[in-house]
């Protein structure tokens, strides 16, 4: 399938069913912990990406399965309230399958202009990201379009609050070195003080980020962090949980992909379009099979090819 993925188990929601609305990687910000990588396409165009139809389409073959998921999930590899048919499609899922949750994740990029946050209002769960407050530190992590503020996007988040009637999470990731000192943590906890959501979800690297140098943060000074915090209802996000339908849909998505490449090279996209695969679970298992010795990288006249070794 093209746009949902899944189940996946998610460090946060428990067994998601993900839904990816827009291009790979295309966001208004390139974050150095992003597990997809780089952004490619710097941008915030809102604008219908794909075919409404057929990622209803997708929807409905899925769902109608009624599979045991604890909810559904608006994530992926770049921004999803960029689609301009994300509240059609939370709309949706909410009337033909009622019986699921929703949840959106955001960097909250967007949520400055009411329009968006009006389409995520029927969401049950939105987690918007706050990396950040001091403008340099937010820069550093976030990488973002130019003109985006860090005190716009508290503001805005603010407003959802008052406008979203379901569980609103502030989520914060943790960069060692980066946003950890007392005095952005303060501001990070001022802030959260004054969106008051219903939870502050403090993470960390579980994933190689976009930058080689991010590294994960230890548990000790995780729950250094998470006492700063204190009395505010913070937790710490912490590793899922083993699934071994998860573990054999990317077993057998490496042998695929071992299958599909050529002794001259193959690009992502020609694996990924060969296979019906999203773009980024083939970049995920070709990283792997990297690690593993299975899969080299080579550059050539039409990029990034990967071979078999």
């Amino acid at each position: 399938m093209k746009y949902v993925f899944g189940p996946v188990n998610s460090r946060r929601l428990g067994i998601s069913l993900g839904i990816d609305i827009v291009p790979y990687k295309t966001c208004p910000f390139n974050c150095i912990y992003c597990e997809c990588g780089s952004t490619t396409d710097l941008t915030d165009e809102v604008k219908e990406y794909f075919p409404f139809e057929e990622i209803v389409s997708e929807i409905n073959q899925t769902l109608d399965k009624g599979p045991a998921i604890d909810v559904v999930t608006f994530s992926g590899s770049g921004e999803p309230t960029l689609n301009s048919r994300l509240g059609d499609i939370i709309n949706y899922i909410k009337t033909v399958y009622p019986q699921y949750q929703i949840a959106v994740i955001t960097n909250s990029s967007l949520l400055n202009r009411y329009d968006i946050r009006r389409r995520i209002l029927k969401a049950d769960i939105i987690y918007p990201s706050l990396d950040a407050v001091s403008e340099d530190v937010f820069n550093k992590i976030m990488r973002p379009l130019a003109g985006t503020k860090p005190e716009a996007i508290i503001e805005s988040i603010v407003s959802l609050r008052k406008e979203f009637k379901g569980l609103l999470c502030v989520e914060i990731f943790i960069i060692a070195g980066i946003n950890d000192a007392d005095d952005e943590l303060s501001k990070l906890k001022n802030a959260c003080i004054k969106i008051n959501p219903d939870e502050i979800h403090l993470n960390s690297l579980d994933r190689p980020g976009a930058e080689e140098w991010v590294k994960p943060m230890d548990e000790l000074n995780m729950e250094r962090v998470k006492m700063f915090f204190y009395p505010l209802p913070v937790k710490l996000v912490g590793r899922a949980r083993s699934n071994s339908d998860i573990t054999e849909f990317y077993s057998n998505l490496e042998k695929n992909v071992i299958d599909t490449i050529r002794e001259d090279g193959l690009a992502a996209k020609e694996i990924s379009g060969q296979l019906g695969i999203r773009l980024f679970d083939v970049l995920r298992v070709l990283k792997n099979l990297q690690k593993k010795g299975l899969v080299k990288k080579f550059s050539d006249i039409n990029g990034e090819v990967y071979r078999s070794n």
